[in-house]
């Protein structure tokens, strides 16, 4: 697969316009509501990494979004509770009573926690997804890490994509 120099992208191609605009998300003074979600497994040195950037993104005056899950949103949490916990809202798919025990007591600590009990009934997978929706929504960009078969993942991440908001895709695998 051969691959065009840098000097030779041309003004028509898809990928300069994604350039362009993440460029300009980069250099936008303002602070942003980004969404920040991912796996559940992740490994802790990847943990670390996700809680420091949290963190940075908090400290930097940005409002960040997640979901409450192990793993990658529990290390998002740490992260932006360390900072500024106003600025943190925590989305969750189901209610407080059906998240796992690990993450209740951290998301007992939440300020701006909101629940869908309404969901309940459905399975983990079904409200999640909705709960992403709900997330991406409220954001102006998207990071996400993943796996490359996390399903309802990579979903969130098309739908994000063809609303037009900034997606940041980081592979775990």
């Amino acid at each position: 697969m051969s691959q065009q120099p840098l000097d030779t992208v041309t003004i028509s191609d898809p990928s300069l316009d994604t350039l362009t605009q993440e460029l300009a998300a980069i250099q936008q003074i303002d602070s942003k509501r980004i969404a920040l979600l991912g796996s559940r497994h992740v490994p802790l040195m990847h943990q670390q990494l996700i809680e420091m950037m949290s963190y940075a993104l908090v400290l930097a005056g940005n409002r960040l979004v997640t979901s409450g899950a192990i793993g990658t949103n529990s290390a998002a949490i740490k992260g932006a509770m360390r900072a500024d916990a106003n600025l943190l809202t925590v989305i969750l798919p189901q209610s407080l009573s059906r998240q796992p025990r690990e993450s209740k007591k951290q998301l007992e600590k939440v300020i701006h926690l909101i629940e869908n009990s309404s969901n309940d009934h459905l399975s983990l997978g079904e409200a999640s997804g909705m709960c992403n929706s709900e997330i991406i929504a409220r954001s102006d960009q998207l990071i996400c890490f993943a796996f490359h078969d996390s399903g309802t993942l990579l979903k969130t991440c098309k739908e994000a994509e063809e609303q037009r908001k900034i997606v940041t895709l980081f592979y775990f695998d």
